[in-house]
């Protein structure tokens, strides 16, 4: 198998581009004295993604539209998915919980 040398330098540039990304904050920021409502603002940060793409994917429909519908499973699975987490506190309790919850919703509707 022959390697074209286009194809390895747009690897490498391709690698570049997701290395220094990555890598260049913590060069940086690891040589500096971040504040401390820096520190508390940036605890915050997953937090938000995280809600950001549950909220996506439990009230944005195939079509793309919001939908807060009744008909709507993906609200009735999250229900006993989130009692789950806040007791188990198991990602994978958690995770087979949401993926039965919504087999058995989808099988009886």
């Amino acid at each position: 198998m022959e390697i074209n040398s286009y194809i390895l330098l747009v690897i490498i540039a391709t690698a570049l581009v997701t290395f220094i990304p990555r890598v260049l904050p913590l060069v940086v920021l690891t040589r500096m004295e971040l504040p401390a409502w820096l520190l508390k603002w940036l605890d915050y940060v997953p937090i938000a993604i995280i809600a950001a793409l549950l909220g996506q994917e439990i009230f944005i429909n195939q079509e793309g539209n919001i939908s807060f519908s009744l008909y709507n499973l993906n609200i009735y699975a999250i229900i006993p998915t989130f009692l789950v987490a806040i007791i188990s506190r198991s990602l994978l309790a958690t995770v087979l919980s949401g993926v039965f919850t919504m087999m058995i919703l989808q099988y009886l509707f």
